[in-house]
């Protein structure tokens, strides 16, 4: 009951803070857009690569098309996360405790939110790129292992920045990890799942193994990712919360 209170009293604010915010503005409407700007840039750089160098970037769509999801949960992940540094900075979230709202309630409203949220926008982003033919399982799918990447992401940008400044460095920063992650798409039998450290992998090992028809194998990978990403986010609410009583 007190989660729901926490969505009918903080969700009209966090609309207003995201509309006077011009890069949080900008990123939220971008998002779903971000799929249509694969769809009509992607074949025409394909058509470049093949002319000139000769490389067939079509045969990688389905690396290209993975990563939409991913996109999706790196860029409402980032808006939240602003808004985390925000609310930390002005002490909002320390006034919290001292209310019938409590932190639990509030990270319980803010990260579900935002896992339904990167959800949506995922499962719109692949068809709109509509670069190679999927099913609706694997867009829901995919889209749903890569949603809790989008509050790992707010967390990590609201435990580990100082100021918004910081912030956008780290979000930078974090763009690494899907080194790794292009890698092993490249890498076969057992050693590729040596990856799946880096959770990121899951939802693109999850995206592939439909491409290829493998969909039992598919599942059973998103429910691994899904586990590997819950255990992420329980360590980062802890860090989290106990930044915030400092």
């Amino acid at each position: 009951m007190r989660t729901a209170a926490a969505f009918r009293a903080l969700g009209a604010i966090d609309a207003r803070n995201v509309a006077r915010d011009s890069m949080l503005r900008w990123i939220a409407i971008f998002t779903p857009a971000f799929g249509l700007l694969f769809r009509f840039a992607v074949p025409p750089v394909a058509d470049m690569l093949r002319k000139q160098f000769g490389f067939e970037l079509v045969a990688y769509y389905p690396l290209v098309m993975s990563f939409l999801p991913l996109v999706a949960a790196g860029m409402t992940g980032t808006v939240v996360g602003f808004l985390l540094l925000d609310q930390r900075d002005d002490e909002t979230l320390t006034a919290l405790m001292v209310t019938p709202l409590s932190l639990g309630d509030y990270l319980r409203y803010r990260l579900s939110g935002l896992i339904v949220l990167s959800a949506m926008f995922g499962a719109v982003m692949v068809p709109l790129a509509g670069l190679t033919e999927t099913t609706t399982l694997q867009v829901v799918v995919t889209a749903i292992t890569a949603a809790p990447l989008a509050p790992i992401y707010a967390l990590f940008l609201g435990t580990f920045a100082a100021n918004k400044v910081q912030g956008f460095a780290l979000a930078k920063a974090v763009g690494v990890v899907l080194v790794p992650c292009i890698v092993s798409y490249f890498v076969t039998g057992p050693w590729q799942s040596a990856f799946g450290v880096v959770p990121h992998y899951w939802p693109l090992k999850v995206f592939w193994l439909f491409d290829e028809g493998a969909t039992a194998s598919a599942l059973v990978h998103a429910l691994i990712g899904l586990v590997w990403q819950a255990v992420l986010l329980m360590w980062l609410v802890r860090h989290f919360s106990h930044v915030v009583r400092r």
